[in-house]
Protein backbone atom coordinates (compact mmCIF):
# COMPACT_ATOMS: atom_id res chain seq x y z
CA UNK A 1 0.00 0.00 0.00
CA UNK A 2 1.78 3.40 -0.97
CA UNK A 3 1.75 6.37 0.97
CA UNK A 4 -1.26 7.91 -1.31
CA UNK A 5 -2.52 5.06 -2.40
CA UNK A 6 -6.96 4.33 -2.33
CA UNK A 7 -6.25 1.76 -0.34
CA UNK A 8 -4.68 3.65 2.26
CA UNK A 9 -7.04 6.37 1.92
CA UNK A 10 -9.99 4.29 2.58
CA UNK A 11 -7.94 2.21 5.50
CA UNK A 12 -7.80 6.05 7.45
CA UNK A 13 -11.28 7.12 6.53
CA UNK A 14 -12.25 3.73 8.24
CA UNK A 15 -10.47 3.33 11.20
CA UNK A 16 -11.36 7.56 11.63
CA UNK A 17 -14.98 6.59 11.92
CA UNK A 18 -14.46 3.32 14.15
CA UNK A 19 -12.66 5.49 16.99
CA UNK A 20 -15.60 7.80 16.85
CA UNK A 21 -17.91 5.28 17.53
CA UNK A 22 -19.73 4.78 14.64
CA UNK A 23 -20.15 1.20 15.31
CA UNK A 24 -23.05 0.27 12.25
CA UNK A 25 -20.30 1.53 9.90
CA UNK A 26 -17.20 -0.26 11.73
CA UNK A 27 -18.45 -3.67 10.24
CA UNK A 28 -19.27 -2.40 6.88
CA UNK A 29 -15.96 -0.64 6.54
CA UNK A 30 -14.10 -3.62 7.71
CA UNK A 31 -15.34 -5.71 5.16
CA UNK A 32 -14.96 -2.92 2.40
CA UNK A 33 -11.55 -2.32 3.64
CA UNK A 34 -10.94 -6.28 3.34
CA UNK A 35 -12.11 -6.75 0.28
CA UNK A 36 -9.71 -3.71 -0.89
CA UNK A 37 -6.74 -5.30 0.07
CA UNK A 38 -7.61 -8.93 -1.29
CA UNK A 39 -8.12 -7.60 -4.50
CA UNK A 40 -4.86 -7.63 -5.92
CA UNK A 41 -5.11 -11.75 -4.64
CA UNK A 42 -8.35 -12.54 -6.03
CA UNK A 43 -6.87 -10.82 -9.43
CA UNK A 44 -4.42 -13.26 -9.58
CA UNK A 45 -6.40 -16.17 -9.91
CA UNK A 46 -8.81 -14.70 -12.63
CA UNK A 47 -8.74 -16.65 -15.58
CA UNK A 48 -8.20 -15.90 -19.50
CA UNK A 49 -11.49 -16.47 -21.08
CA UNK A 50 -12.44 -16.23 -24.36
CA UNK A 51 -16.24 -17.05 -26.06
CA UNK A 52 -17.42 -16.74 -29.20
CA UNK A 53 -21.10 -16.24 -30.35
CA UNK A 54 -21.74 -19.05 -32.67
CA UNK A 55 -19.84 -22.68 -34.37
CA UNK A 56 -19.53 -26.13 -34.20
CA UNK A 57 -18.04 -25.69 -30.70
CA UNK A 58 -21.13 -23.84 -28.84
CA UNK A 59 -21.43 -25.42 -25.28
CA UNK A 60 -17.93 -27.04 -25.22
CA UNK A 61 -15.31 -25.56 -22.81
CA UNK A 62 -11.73 -26.24 -23.37
CA UNK A 63 -9.06 -25.09 -21.18
CA UNK A 64 -5.89 -24.72 -21.97
CA UNK A 65 -2.47 -24.64 -19.37
CA UNK A 66 0.42 -22.75 -20.68
CA UNK A 67 3.37 -23.45 -18.58
CA UNK A 68 6.29 -24.55 -20.23
CA UNK A 69 9.60 -22.72 -19.56
CA UNK A 70 11.33 -22.25 -23.05
CA UNK A 71 8.78 -22.92 -26.11
CA UNK A 72 6.32 -20.13 -25.64
CA UNK A 73 3.32 -21.89 -24.56
CA UNK A 74 1.94 -18.80 -23.15
CA UNK A 75 1.81 -17.38 -26.80
CA UNK A 76 0.81 -20.52 -28.26
CA UNK A 77 -1.96 -21.67 -26.75
CA UNK A 78 -4.03 -18.22 -26.57
CA UNK A 79 -3.58 -18.16 -29.80
CA UNK A 80 -5.35 -21.74 -30.50
CA UNK A 81 -7.72 -20.51 -27.77
CA UNK A 82 -8.65 -17.24 -30.35
CA UNK A 83 -8.92 -19.08 -32.87
CA UNK A 84 -11.51 -21.94 -31.46
CA UNK A 85 -13.45 -19.64 -29.62
CA UNK A 86 -13.78 -16.89 -31.97
CA UNK A 87 -14.25 -19.11 -35.32
CA UNK A 88 -15.52 -21.83 -33.76
CA UNK A 89 -17.63 -20.99 -30.96
CA UNK A 90 -16.13 -22.48 -27.60
CA UNK A 91 -15.47 -21.55 -24.86
CA UNK A 92 -11.70 -20.81 -24.06
CA UNK A 93 -10.28 -20.72 -20.76
CA UNK A 94 -6.75 -20.01 -20.61
CA UNK A 95 -4.29 -20.67 -17.56
CA UNK A 96 -0.57 -19.45 -17.47
CA UNK A 97 2.04 -20.49 -14.63
CA UNK A 98 2.24 -16.69 -13.27
CA UNK A 99 4.35 -14.89 -10.57
CA UNK A 100 2.54 -15.42 -7.42
CA UNK A 101 3.78 -12.39 -6.15
CA UNK A 102 3.13 -9.98 -9.39
CA UNK A 103 0.47 -12.01 -11.40
CA UNK A 104 2.75 -11.87 -13.98
CA UNK A 105 2.97 -14.57 -16.73
CA UNK A 106 5.96 -16.72 -15.60
CA UNK A 107 6.56 -19.58 -17.57
CA UNK A 108 7.54 -22.61 -15.65
CA UNK A 109 6.68 -21.18 -12.04
CA UNK A 110 5.19 -24.15 -10.83
CA UNK A 111 2.04 -21.72 -9.69
CA UNK A 112 -1.00 -21.89 -12.27
CA UNK A 113 -4.12 -20.48 -10.34
CA UNK A 114 -7.34 -21.89 -11.54
CA UNK A 115 -7.16 -25.17 -12.63
CA UNK A 116 -11.11 -25.53 -11.01
CA UNK A 117 -12.07 -24.34 -14.56
CA UNK A 118 -11.23 -28.22 -15.75
CA UNK A 119 -14.50 -29.22 -13.19
CA UNK A 120 -16.60 -28.05 -16.53
CA UNK A 121 -13.98 -28.52 -19.16
CA UNK A 122 -14.55 -30.95 -22.52
CA UNK A 123 -10.94 -31.06 -23.31
CA UNK A 124 -7.91 -30.05 -21.62
CA UNK A 125 -4.79 -28.82 -23.83
CA UNK A 126 -1.67 -29.25 -21.90
CA UNK A 127 1.50 -27.80 -22.43
CA UNK A 128 3.66 -27.81 -19.11
CA UNK A 129 7.24 -28.82 -18.89
CA UNK A 130 8.34 -30.29 -15.08
CA UNK A 131 5.96 -28.58 -12.81
CA UNK A 132 5.11 -29.25 -9.46
CA UNK A 133 1.64 -27.19 -8.51
CA UNK A 134 0.36 -27.17 -4.86
CA UNK A 135 -2.10 -29.80 -3.73
CA UNK A 136 -5.12 -27.52 -4.70
CA UNK A 137 -4.04 -26.49 -8.45
CA UNK A 138 -2.90 -30.04 -9.33
CA UNK A 139 -5.93 -31.76 -7.53
CA UNK A 140 -8.10 -30.53 -10.26
CA UNK A 141 -5.89 -31.89 -13.33
CA UNK A 142 -6.15 -35.47 -11.23
CA UNK A 143 -9.55 -35.22 -11.53
CA UNK A 144 -10.06 -34.83 -14.92
CA UNK A 145 -7.92 -37.39 -15.94
CA UNK A 146 -9.68 -39.84 -13.47
CA UNK A 147 -12.79 -38.48 -15.15
CA UNK A 148 -11.00 -39.85 -18.33
CA UNK A 149 -11.46 -36.06 -20.12
CA UNK A 150 -9.95 -35.89 -23.57
CA UNK A 151 -6.30 -34.48 -23.52
CA UNK A 152 -4.10 -32.75 -26.61
CA UNK A 153 -0.88 -32.56 -25.57
CA UNK A 154 2.06 -30.72 -26.92
CA UNK A 155 5.70 -30.51 -27.32
CA UNK A 156 7.35 -30.96 -23.33
CA UNK A 157 3.95 -32.45 -22.36
CA UNK A 158 5.32 -35.39 -22.51
CA UNK A 159 7.27 -34.31 -19.39
CA UNK A 160 4.50 -32.03 -18.04
CA UNK A 161 5.35 -33.10 -14.17
CA UNK A 162 8.63 -33.58 -11.88
CA UNK A 163 7.36 -34.45 -8.71
CA UNK A 164 9.25 -35.60 -5.41
CA UNK A 165 8.37 -38.94 -4.55
CA UNK A 166 7.22 -38.62 -0.90
CA UNK A 167 4.09 -36.59 -2.67
CA UNK A 168 0.72 -37.89 -3.32
CA UNK A 169 1.04 -36.90 -6.66
CA UNK A 170 4.33 -38.84 -7.68
CA UNK A 171 2.76 -41.16 -10.02
CA UNK A 172 2.44 -38.23 -12.68
CA UNK A 173 6.22 -37.77 -12.27
CA UNK A 174 7.65 -38.06 -15.90
CA UNK A 175 10.35 -40.39 -14.40
CA UNK A 176 8.06 -42.42 -12.16
CA UNK A 177 9.33 -46.13 -11.70
CA UNK A 178 5.98 -47.93 -10.12
CA UNK A 179 4.66 -50.73 -12.47
CA UNK A 180 1.36 -49.38 -11.80
CA UNK A 181 1.87 -45.87 -13.37
CA UNK A 182 5.50 -46.44 -15.50
CA UNK A 183 6.76 -43.30 -16.55
CA UNK A 184 3.73 -41.25 -15.31
CA UNK A 185 1.36 -38.88 -16.65
CA UNK A 186 3.11 -38.54 -20.29
CA UNK A 187 3.67 -42.34 -20.58
CA UNK A 188 0.49 -43.53 -19.00
CA UNK A 189 -1.74 -40.64 -20.84
CA UNK A 190 0.04 -38.89 -23.84
CA UNK A 191 1.68 -42.48 -25.02
CA UNK A 192 5.30 -41.48 -24.27
CA UNK A 193 7.92 -39.65 -21.95
CA UNK A 194 10.06 -37.74 -21.87
CA UNK A 195 13.41 -39.35 -24.26
CA UNK A 196 15.50 -36.52 -25.57
CA UNK A 197 15.87 -34.19 -28.14
CA UNK A 198 15.94 -35.37 -31.86
CA UNK A 199 17.37 -32.39 -33.85
CA UNK A 200 18.97 -29.25 -32.71
CA UNK A 201 16.90 -26.39 -32.38
CA UNK A 202 17.18 -23.31 -34.31
CA UNK A 203 19.72 -25.63 -36.75
CA UNK A 204 17.35 -28.07 -37.32
CA UNK A 205 13.28 -27.69 -38.64
CA UNK A 206 11.11 -30.38 -38.41
CA UNK A 207 9.18 -32.04 -41.62
CA UNK A 208 5.87 -33.97 -40.68
CA UNK A 209 5.29 -36.37 -43.32
CA UNK A 210 2.10 -37.97 -42.85
CA UNK A 211 1.79 -41.82 -42.75
CA UNK A 212 0.08 -42.70 -46.07
CA UNK A 213 -2.44 -44.69 -44.75
CA UNK A 214 -4.08 -42.23 -42.15
CA UNK A 215 -4.21 -39.88 -44.88
CA UNK A 216 -7.99 -39.87 -44.28
CA UNK A 217 -8.02 -39.46 -40.85
CA UNK A 218 -10.29 -36.63 -39.58
CA UNK A 219 -7.94 -34.86 -37.90
CA UNK A 220 -5.60 -34.80 -41.47
CA UNK A 221 -8.38 -33.18 -43.23
CA UNK A 222 -7.47 -30.25 -45.04
CA UNK A 223 -3.63 -31.15 -43.91
CA UNK A 224 -1.12 -30.93 -46.75
CA UNK A 225 2.79 -30.37 -45.43
CA UNK A 226 2.75 -29.90 -41.93
CA UNK A 227 5.90 -28.01 -41.02
CA UNK A 228 7.58 -26.59 -37.67
CA UNK A 229 10.35 -24.98 -36.74
CA UNK A 230 11.48 -26.49 -33.30
CA UNK A 231 13.47 -29.37 -33.27
CA UNK A 232 11.88 -33.03 -32.50
CA UNK A 233 12.14 -35.23 -29.88
CA UNK A 234 12.92 -39.07 -29.89
CA UNK A 235 10.03 -40.97 -29.35
CA UNK A 236 8.49 -44.53 -29.15
CA UNK A 237 4.83 -44.20 -28.21
CA UNK A 238 2.73 -46.63 -26.48
CA UNK A 239 2.09 -50.04 -28.55
CA UNK A 240 -1.77 -48.53 -28.94
CA UNK A 241 -0.91 -45.38 -30.16
CA UNK A 242 -2.13 -44.70 -33.53
CA UNK A 243 0.80 -42.57 -35.38
CA UNK A 244 -1.03 -40.14 -37.66
CA UNK A 245 2.64 -38.37 -38.95
CA UNK A 246 6.17 -39.08 -38.72
CA UNK A 247 8.95 -36.47 -37.64
CA UNK A 248 12.08 -35.97 -39.59
CA UNK A 249 14.71 -33.26 -38.27
CA UNK A 250 15.81 -31.23 -41.70
CA UNK A 251 19.78 -30.02 -42.11
CA UNK A 252 18.62 -26.33 -42.08
CA UNK A 253 15.88 -24.36 -41.01
CA UNK A 254 13.97 -24.42 -44.43
CA UNK A 255 10.88 -26.67 -44.63
CA UNK A 256 12.22 -27.86 -48.16
CA UNK A 257 15.89 -28.58 -46.91
CA UNK A 258 16.90 -32.31 -47.02
CA UNK A 259 16.99 -34.79 -44.11
CA UNK A 260 19.28 -34.12 -41.33
CA UNK A 261 22.22 -36.57 -42.06
CA UNK A 262 22.11 -39.90 -39.87
CA UNK A 263 18.66 -38.45 -39.03
CA UNK A 264 15.80 -41.03 -39.64
CA UNK A 265 12.02 -40.36 -38.92
CA UNK A 266 10.37 -41.24 -36.05
CA UNK A 267 6.59 -40.71 -34.38
CA UNK A 268 5.67 -37.01 -34.26
CA UNK A 269 1.93 -37.33 -34.12
CA UNK A 270 -0.38 -39.82 -32.76
CA UNK A 271 -3.66 -40.50 -31.02
CA UNK A 272 -4.63 -42.98 -28.89
CA UNK A 273 -6.82 -43.21 -25.83
CA UNK A 274 -6.67 -43.15 -21.78
CA UNK A 275 -8.74 -45.14 -19.33
CA UNK A 276 -9.22 -42.92 -15.70
CA UNK A 277 -10.74 -44.00 -12.81
CA UNK A 278 -13.74 -46.73 -12.96
CA UNK A 279 -12.97 -47.22 -16.70
CA UNK A 280 -14.04 -44.14 -17.95
CA UNK A 281 -12.36 -43.65 -21.54
CA UNK A 282 -10.46 -40.37 -22.90
CA UNK A 283 -9.15 -39.64 -26.36
CA UNK A 284 -5.76 -37.92 -26.71
CA UNK A 285 -4.03 -36.46 -29.68
CA UNK A 286 -0.13 -35.87 -28.85
CA UNK A 287 2.33 -33.82 -31.10
CA UNK A 288 5.93 -33.27 -29.95
CA UNK A 289 5.82 -29.93 -31.85
CA UNK A 290 4.41 -26.92 -30.98
CA UNK A 291 6.71 -23.67 -29.98
CA UNK A 292 4.42 -20.16 -30.56
CA UNK A 293 6.53 -20.26 -33.99
CA UNK A 294 5.37 -23.41 -35.33
CA UNK A 295 1.82 -22.69 -35.39
CA UNK A 296 2.73 -19.78 -37.79
CA UNK A 297 2.70 -22.88 -40.45
CA UNK A 298 -0.71 -23.06 -41.72
CA UNK A 299 -0.93 -26.87 -41.83
CA UNK A 300 0.34 -27.35 -38.57
CA UNK A 301 -2.28 -24.75 -37.23
CA UNK A 302 -4.62 -26.23 -39.18
CA UNK A 303 -3.81 -30.09 -37.45
CA UNK A 304 -3.91 -28.68 -33.95
CA UNK A 305 -7.36 -27.21 -34.52
CA UNK A 306 -8.67 -30.44 -36.37
CA UNK A 307 -7.41 -32.36 -33.43
CA UNK A 308 -9.41 -30.22 -30.62
CA UNK A 309 -12.20 -30.66 -32.51
CA UNK A 310 -11.35 -34.43 -32.59
CA UNK A 311 -10.78 -35.37 -29.17
CA UNK A 312 -14.15 -33.67 -27.85
CA UNK A 313 -15.82 -35.91 -30.18
CA UNK A 314 -17.00 -33.74 -33.19
CA UNK A 315 -14.72 -35.26 -35.76
CA UNK A 316 -18.37 -35.02 -38.40
CA UNK A 317 -17.83 -31.42 -37.92
CA UNK A 318 -13.77 -31.21 -39.39
CA UNK A 319 -14.04 -29.86 -42.80
CA UNK A 320 -10.84 -29.23 -45.15
CA UNK A 321 -11.47 -25.74 -44.87
CA UNK A 322 -11.91 -24.73 -41.33
CA UNK A 323 -11.50 -21.16 -40.60
CA UNK A 324 -7.80 -20.95 -38.78
CA UNK A 325 -6.76 -17.48 -39.28
CA UNK A 326 -5.56 -15.84 -36.33
CA UNK A 327 -7.59 -13.50 -34.31
CA UNK A 328 -5.97 -10.43 -33.20
CA UNK A 329 -2.24 -9.64 -33.55
CA UNK A 330 0.32 -13.12 -33.02
CA UNK A 331 3.75 -11.82 -32.71
CA UNK A 332 5.48 -14.74 -31.53
CA UNK A 333 9.34 -14.25 -30.38
CA UNK A 334 12.65 -16.42 -31.16
CA UNK A 335 11.40 -19.55 -28.54
CA UNK A 336 14.41 -19.91 -26.09
CA UNK A 337 14.71 -20.30 -22.33
CA UNK A 338 14.13 -16.75 -20.50
CA UNK A 339 13.26 -15.43 -23.76
CA UNK A 340 9.19 -14.72 -22.78
CA UNK A 341 8.25 -10.77 -22.76
CA UNK A 342 8.64 -9.59 -19.53
CA UNK A 343 5.63 -7.86 -17.33
CA UNK A 344 2.45 -9.25 -18.97
CA UNK A 345 -0.41 -10.43 -17.23
CA UNK A 346 -2.98 -12.70 -18.30
CA UNK A 347 -5.70 -9.49 -18.35
CA UNK A 348 -3.80 -7.89 -21.12
CA UNK A 349 -4.99 -10.73 -23.36
CA UNK A 350 -8.22 -10.30 -23.17
CA UNK A 351 -10.43 -9.27 -25.87
CA UNK A 352 -9.92 -10.09 -29.80
CA UNK A 353 -7.67 -7.63 -30.76
CA UNK A 354 -4.88 -7.18 -27.91
CA UNK A 355 -1.24 -8.42 -29.06
CA UNK A 356 -0.34 -12.15 -28.07
CA UNK A 357 2.00 -11.33 -26.41
CA UNK A 358 2.66 -7.46 -25.99
CA UNK A 359 5.63 -6.33 -26.10
CA UNK A 360 6.36 -3.66 -23.01
CA UNK A 361 10.25 -3.77 -23.34
CA UNK A 362 9.78 -2.26 -27.31
CA UNK A 363 7.51 0.01 -25.75
CA UNK A 364 9.30 1.39 -23.62
CA UNK A 365 12.59 2.27 -25.54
Amino acid sequence: MTKNSPDRTASIFITSLCYLGWYPMRRIGLIFLFSLLAAPTLALAEPLVYEGDSGVGQGKHIVFLAGDHEYRSEESLPALARILAKRHGFKCTVLFSLDPKTGDILPGSSYMPGTEALETADLMVIFLRFQNFPTEQMQPIVDYLERGGPVVGMRTATHSFKIPGKSPFARFDTGYRGKEYEKGFGRQVLGETWAGHYGTNHKMCTRLDIVPAEKDHPILRGVEKPWAQSGGYWTEPMADSQVLAMAQPLSTMSPDAEPAEGKKPCPGVWVRSYTGKDGAVGRVFTTTNGASEDILDDDFRRMMVNACLWTIGLEAKITPDLDIAFVGPYQPVTFRFGGHRKGVKPAELSGWDSPILPDHASAQK
